[in-house]
């Protein structure tokens, strides 16, 4: 401490200011740096919450007195306390959800609920009960479902019932896959509702996965995958696991033909009815002339020739039905159009004596073998335009990282980011409160150049440090640039002057400087004794 005094009763008035200053920053950075390393850590509890469920657990923790932080739509609590908090806060049945389940139909008494109430609260129990499952999942944060069943008019008849579905993602978007899962969920809760009536809209206002578009995707990418795993397990049992690469690629039909055919066999005619029908025709003809007395009853005329004709028909119809063949055919989209198969096989290596290794193929008959196999898992057909490519190739072997399991001690011990920044900054104003306040404090130099003589540069090695110097002999020696002058140090090179009196005068000059070095002469003497 008499040290830092006499150090800083040598500054002047801008440097005592300067070093005020510095230590009082340093002091304050300190005091910051240890009161945020003290802070508890803060870490996310939930995020994402509807305004009411969020207020309930701001509430629940402040009655708790847990210290908790609001950023946004986000809940920050200390990181030791978070998973305690979640399952206390899951006991008390929060974040509560906003969709109310069949605990509405609890609330319904017998007495003064009508049948319609009661359908009105079952559809809505139905549609809190969906979207509770739905939000159970990781990738729904939020999630509606609207169930329209038709009306209860008795004079509608085949009126399906429809669904739609909101959903609000939890970081990724929502995928096609996890759409159509959705879709199967709600029509198998939804008695007569089927998968095509269930629309799934995202918070962007975007159909996911409809049905006319991912169909044909849906089936080609399904067909080659399950015959890439069907050719894979093939060639596996032969070459082993890993030693075989399958791609298989399916074109498919993306159109929809229908056709309609009528064909007429005049060769297999059936008789169907029979029609006959038999005429007769009779006729008498008298022959004679007409007269006067061909009038008379009694005349010449009434006994003239007389002749008779009989004519008898048969007709017979026959009515035949024509065979007739009706066709009709419709062709679907996802039929198979044209196939592609590549596999790649790896060899076998080998090393000699010398301890080269050298790679060899598979043998083409082998390779025949397994091309045969491929053909027929996957059905193959030349005339379709199917392709097979089978090649056997050298495949590098990566040996697997990280396979065994090890502890480590940092394993067992929690930095998130923050917590590192703090601790880098507290090691940083650490060094330089250590190498530019403390240090330059602590060093001092042992002797003011104004001692020195007149003339004489100042050098490290011509400081006094508060003791005679001596040589082996005991003799002293001479400071640079002064004469020796026997057993007492020479104070100047002057011919005729008095040391005492140079002394003295310098005594007086360098008053500070004097008294320091005659201090650290008493300082040494009390430490030897």
């Amino acid at each position: 401490m008499q040290q830092i005094g006499t150090v800083w009763a040598s500054l002047d008035r801008r440097k005592q200011i300067i070093v005020a200053g510095a230590v009082v920053l340093v002091f304050l950075g300190v005091l910051a740096m240890s009161r945020l390393v003290t802070a508890p850590s803060m870490t996310l509890l939930y995020a994402g919450l509807e305004s009411g469920a969020a207020g309930d657990i701001v509430r629940s923790l402040e009655q708790r007195g847990v210290t908790y932080e609001i950023r946004g739509g986000s809940i920050y609590v200390p990181g030791s306390q978070r998973d305690e908090l979640r399952m206390t806060l899951a006991s008390e049945g929060l974040p509560a959800n906003g969709n109310q389940g069949y605990e509405l139909l609890d609330s319904l008494s017998g007495f003064g609920t009508t049948s319609q109430m009661f359908d009105a609260a079952y559809w809505r129990a139905k549609e809190g009960e969906l979207a509770r499952t739905i939000v159970g999942s990781p990738h729904v944060s939020q999630a509606r479902v609207h169930i329209a069943n038709g009306s209860t008019n008795p004079f509608q008849r085949s009126v399906a019932p429809t669904a739609s579905v909101y959903l609000v993602p939890s970081g990724a978007q929502v995928t096609s896959d996890q759409a159509k899962a959705i879709r199967f969920l709600v029509a198998s809760a939804v008695s007569g509702l089927t998968p095509e009536n269930v629309a799934v809209v995202d918070s962007n206002g975007a159909v996911i996965g409809a049905q006319e578009t991912a169909v044909a995707a849906d089936t080609a990418d399904d067909k080659a995958r399950e015959l890439r795993e069907r050719v894979m397990r093939l060639i596996e049992a032969r070459v082993g696991t890993g030693n075989a690469v399958v791609e298989v690629s399916v074109d498919t039909v993306t159109k929809t033909e229908s056709i309609r055919e009528r064909r007429f066999d005049p060769k297999g005619r059936v008789a169907i009815s029979t029609d006959i029908e038999e005429r007769s025709d009779s006729a008498r003809n008298q022959s004679a002339d007409v007269t006067v007395a061909s009038n008379l009853p009694d005349g010449d005329g009434a006994g003239g020739d007389e002749s008779n004709s009989n004519a008898t028909q048969t007709r017979e119809r026959v009515n035949y039905e024509v065979s007739e063949t009706e066709l009709e055919v419709h062709n679907a989209p996802g039929a198979i159009k044209r196939l592609t198969v590549a596999v790649l096989v790896n060899g076998t290596r080998t090393v000699d004596a010398a301890g080269v290794e050298s790679f060899e193929p598979m043998p083409e008959a082998e390779m025949d073998a397994l091309k045969e196999l491929v053909a027929s898992a996957v059905g193959f057909d030349e005339a379709r335009g199917d392709v097979i490519t089978l090649k056997s190739l050298n495949l590098p072997m990566v040996e697997p990282q990280g396979t065994m399991a090890s502890a480590s001690i940092w394993q067992k011990v929690h930095f998130d980011a923050m917590s590192l920044i703090q601790m880098a900054v507290l090691a940083i104003v650490s060094m330089v409160l250590g190498l530019f306040v403390i240090r330059p404090i602590l060093t001092k130099p042992a002797i003011a150049p104004a001692l020195l003589p007149a003339g004489t540069a100042p050098e490290p090695e011509a400081y006094l440090t508060g003791e005679i110097a001596t040589d082996e002999n005991g003799q002293f020696t001479s400071l640079q640039g002064q004469a020796p002058a026997g057993d007492v140090p020479a104070l100047a090179t002057q011919q005729g002057a008095d040391p005492v009196d140079r002394l003295r005068a310098m005594i007086g000059d360098k008053q500070e400087e004097t008294l320091e070095i005659l201090r650290s002469w008493l300082e040494e003497g009390e430490e030897r004794v």
